[in-house]
């Protein structure tokens, strides 16, 4: 973690900050966190890419951590969070990347993957994959105390967080995002309330992990991170305006087999239907075993191993690969390559060289 250095960039009127990794002539990654995340949400994925070869760069949103707020947070949109990533990337002098998204995070890389097609390498997604144009539909057979229409409902989620202290707030939301059921609360109970004080952190997430996420959102709040997603899903999801929304280039989508998303209506229908393939049509999905909402930071090193063990499966598969328990025990390397392979495997089939061959050496412990 000591490796990874920490800036600010002023850009679109705001101070944003920026951890970053590896050298600067390295090929670029970036990587786009969710809620409730920050950058630290990819401190596994950073330090492995960066001894891959890579520059791995990963900014707080605006209002997230120590990312400063808009000036008026309450009208921040997803515009506001891919135009601010555009102009990092610019600041930083980076003319190409690697997108990589997790959670809300998604939306902001494939937004990016479609408004400038020519600075991306590829895109790969964690927990949530392309959404098709159309409504979104899901939510609505869902009961009143889904979380989603909570958080969107203005000054309920606050009046909720607020009796708790940040770090109890990320604690609560990371137990109930790390389940494979939809948070649902009951009628005259709010969504803090699912959770008993007494309830332990998932195995993988320590309390340095935990004090980590706690002293950011004491400095950021919940503010924006309420308004971008929750508030904005919904009423600003064609903002971009997008004319042809299809994703040319390769892209993967690593989804948990346990992640709650799949409780969500239609959302299986989405990813392995046809109309997944007519916007994405190179995409590749594999589901990890066990894997939760949180499949990076549970499985850092797992999730990475089989995906560069399944090389030939998944340089071919079509189709979603499901990697099991027993692929996981069988191979011992220990080196932290999930999202690396996807990096380099995409490398290798647009023959992008950055004027020299780039190698991988991948070592057996």
């Amino acid at each position: 973690m000591d490796q990874i250095e920490h800036k600010y960039v002023e850009v679109n009127g705001i101070k944003l900050h920026v951890a970053e990794i590896g050298k600067e002539s390295s090929p670029a990654v970036v990587f786009l966190h969710g809620f409730p995340e920050i950058w630290y949400t990819w401190r596994h994925q950073m330090i492995g890419v960066a001894n891959a070869g890579f520059r791995a760069i990963a900014p707080d949103f605006r209002g997230y951590g120590l990312s400063d707020h808009g000036v008026e947070p309450d009208k921040t949109s997803f515009s506001d969070m891919l135009y601010d990533t555009v102009a990092i990337l610019d600041f930083l002098n980076i003319s190409k990347v690697f997108v990589i998204g997790k959670d809300f995070g998604a939306f902001v890389a494939y937004a990016f993957a479609l408004l400038y097609r020519e600075r991306v390498l590829g895109v790969v997604t964690l927990g949530v994959p392309f959404i098709p144009p159309g409504p979104l539909v899901s939510h609505e057979t869902l009961p009143e105390g889904f979380y989603i229409s909570r958080f969107r409902d203005p000054g309920r989620a606050e009046a909720d967080f607020s009796r708790f202290d940040a770090k109890t707030v990320v604690k609560n939301i990371y137990i109930l995002f790390s389940g494979s059921e939809i948070p649902i609360a009951s009628k005259n109970q709010e969504i803090m309330d699912l959770v008993e004080s007494d309830t332990p952190l998932p195995s993988w997430f320590t309390e340095d992990d935990l004090t980590a996420y706690g002293n950011l959102y004491e400095k950021s709040g919940f503010r924006t991170s309420l308004k971008v997603p929750y508030r904005s899903l919904l009423d600003e999801r064609y903002e971009f305006k997008i004319e042809d929304p299809k994703v040319e280039g390769r892209a993967l989508l690593i989804m948990g087999e346990k992640d709650y998303l799949f409780k969500f209506p239609g959302v299986e229908d989405v990813i392995n239907g046809a109309e997944m393939k007519k916007y994405v049509p190179n995409l590749e999905v594999i589901y990890v075993p066990d894997g939760s909402h949180f499949v990076q930071e549970q499985f850092p090193d797992e999730v990475n191993k089989l995906i560069l063990v399944q090389t030939p499966k998944y340089k071919h598969h079509k189709s979603p690969i499901h990697l099991d328990n027993k692929s996981m025990k069988k191979y011992g390397r220990e080196a932290n390559w999930a999202i690396v392979y996807a990096l380099w495997a995409i490398v290798e089939v647009n023959q992008i060289y950055y004027g020299r061959q780039c190698q991988l050496e991948v070592e057996a412990h």
